[in-house]
């Protein structure tokens, strides 16, 4: 008679799963093949830019290429939608970040379900959104920004990556708290509203730090504040929204890293672990304060709360300001 470990060993074999019986041979042996991150924005934005970073050292620490692949449109939906509906075995990855909690409410099916549909990995970094302007526009601070808004209503511009972006919260935010009337100008993505603000076509840009830190070191564009409710280390004399006269005004960005629900928690822990050795590297470390962004690791645990208190803090600030998509 065959004894209880032998009869587990043949039924394995049988249905051709024999490494799917030992989790950790499992995990050890993942991956064995290349791995696509998705950013699901355009070419020099946010997550495109911190998921270079971090599909870099990945790739070093899997022994294995970690490929982006950006898939823009609809406000992050598309690529989205796209990792939603991979194969869950582990080698689709997502950035994620505060846009996803977005759309959970901006739009009436984006076609995933985000606490659903996807397997946190790991928070992986906070940055501050900074409300840049062309330093021709007559302002020092943002009571100046307000006055001349006041003085000239609808005719100054603030540029997006779209509607419902985290740009075009802040732009409302601001626009609902301090009484304004600026104007919506959406684009397909933040470098493009960026790119039209340096060239003077428009007057404003609410822009994390990634992506304006560079153009204000230059003297391309000017620094008025940060969004979020504390300064920044980056920049710590840049005054707050709230302290510059928006009272209550409060947003940051975040990011995270997911792979699908029903991966093998083994593959999950993996990626889990591997994304927290990566981040605590001294030269990611500098590479991303370079952009104006904390390395921040957080367990799918933590990943997994935070974004279900997004989803409803923006819920919120949606039905507030009254921002619909396009």
């Amino acid at each position: 008679m065959k004894s209880g470990r032998t009869h587990i060993a043949a039924a394995c074999a049988a249905v051709g799963v024999l490494t799917f019986c030992n989790g950790p041979s499992w995990a050890q042996a993942y991956p064995s093949k290349p791995v696509r991150l998705i950013a699901p924005f355009p070419p020099g934005g946010s997550s495109d830019l911190i998921g270079r970073i971090l599909a870099q050292r990945l790739s070093e620490g899997l022994s294995q290429p970690v490929i982006i692949e950006n898939r823009p449109g609809a406000g992050s939906n598309l690529g989205t939608q796209v990792a939603a509906r991979a194969a869950p075995d582990g080698y689709t990855l997502l950035i994620v970040s505060v846009t996803a909690a977005i759309n959970a409410t901006l739009y009436r099916n984006p076609g995933y379900d985000l606490l659903k549909d996807f397997a946190p990995v790991s928070k992986i970094a906070v940055g501050p959104i900074a409300l840049v302007v062309h330093p021709s526009l007559p302002v020092k601070n943002v009571r100046d920004l307000i006055r001349l808004a006041q003085a000239r209503p609808g005719e100054l511009n603030y540029g997006t990556g779209g509607s419902g972006t985290p740009a075009h919260i802040c732009g409302e935010l601001f626009r609902s708290i301090a009484g304004i009337k600026i104007t919506h100008v959406p684009y397909k993505g933040t470098g493009q509203s960026v790119t039209d603000l340096i060239a003077g076509q428009i007057q404003l840009v609410f822009a994390s730090m990634p992506v304006a830190i560079a153009h204000v070191k230059t003297g391309r564009l000017r620094s008025l504040a940060v969004a979020g409710a504390t300064r920044t280390p980056i920049a710590p004399d840049l005054p707050t929204m709230a302290e510059s006269g928006v009272p209550g005004y409060a947003f940051e960005s975040w990011w995270g890293l997911m792979t699908n629900a029903g991966v093998a928690q083994p593959i999950v822990d993996k990626l889990s672990g591997e994304t927290r050795r990566v981040l605590q590297l001294p030269d990611v470390k500098t590479r991303f304060a370079g952009l104006g962004i904390d390395a921040t690791y957080g367990t799918p645990a933590e990943l997994a709360a935070l974004a279900r208190a997004e989803i409803t803090r923006m819920a919120k600030v949606i039905r507030d300001t009254g921002i619909h998509a396009d």
